[in-house]
């Protein structure tokens, strides 16, 4: 049975949490909700853990802050004695439209601080990253205030199909592989069915 250790980023404490920068914690909480378990507080972050189809996923949630993400990583990466190609890391991103969603294998950080800090903790980009847009509607010196800023009520509707889709990446990553997962998850999603509705995933 294999591991995966999904992490979502974001900044703990009630005063973070509908804010757009804690959009990974949203994702995973999201799904964590759909399937009817809970996180518990553990070393470095909340845990929780789910299994699809023989593979185990244990999402985390880092309580070290966005700046110091990397920490927390390291040290479930070790504890679970994972690989790097079993990281999966969610995070927010300025430079997509709302809702736009982007899994990738490597590369730079992008200006985001959480994945600048696990990028040099681990001393490596191979690993997987789910990019979740948010837009960059701020005005020129405005973008701390815009990440730390709350989603709208509209945006935050949109969370669970974001998710529901996020989730149905990472089940694909993990059964059908990084490539056919990538291609799905970044193909522009079709128009909802009229009348479906599914909480579970």
């Amino acid at each position: 049975m294999a591991d995966y250790l999904v992490v979502g980023l974001g900044n703990i404490g009630a005063e973070y949490a509908s804010t757009r920068h804690n959009m990974g914690f949203m994702i995973l909480d999201a799904w964590a909700q759909a399937s009817n378990v809970f996180f518990t507080v553990e070393r470095y972050g909340a845990i929780a853990r789910i299994s699809f189809k023989g593979r185990n996923f244990i999402l985390l949630k880092p309580s070290t802050y966005m700046n110091l993400s990397g920490n927390a990583v390291r040290y479930w990466l070790q504890k679970l004695d994972l690989p790097l190609e079993n990281l999966i890391v969610i995070s927010d991103d300025l430079n997509l439209p709302f809702g736009t969603l982007r899994m990738r294998l490597g590369g730079s950080d992008g200006g985001h601080n959480g994945l600048e800090n696990i990028i040099w903790t681990l001393e490596s980009e191979n690993w997987t990253r789910i990019r979740v847009g948010i837009g960059n509607g701020f005005s020129r010196g405005g973008q701390i205030d815009f990440v730390l800023g709350a989603l709208s009520e509209e945006e935050l509707e949109q969370v669970p199909a974001l998710a529901q889709r996020i989730v149905q990446g990472i089940k694909d990553y993990a059964t059908i592989g990084p490539q056919r997962a990538m291609s799905a998850l970044n193909a522009k999603p079709k128009p909802a069915e009229p009348d479906v509705k599914s909480t579970e995933y």
